[in-house]
């Protein structure tokens, strides 16, 4: 059981938790806050990606000549 299969009634019970446990006035600080990491960590992983594939291709030219 995965978090993919949470659904509607457990991401109900997730917004009520967050919401007992930081306030009303502190959520949109949180969910700021974890969407500007969650597009740091993605851009991150992105270009460790590009960076890797730029040293395959390097590699595959080097190995044709």
């Amino acid at each position: 059981m995965g978090i993919a299969n949470i659904g509607i009634p457990g991401l109900i019970l997730v917004v009520i938790l967050a919401l007992i446990i930081f306030g009303p006035k502190k959520l949109p600080e949180i969910g700021k806050a974890s969407g500007q990491t969650l597009r740091e960590f993605k851009q991150s992983a992105g270009d460790l990606v590009s960076d890797g594939d730029a040293g395959t291709t390097n590699q595959d030219e080097k190995s044709d000549k």
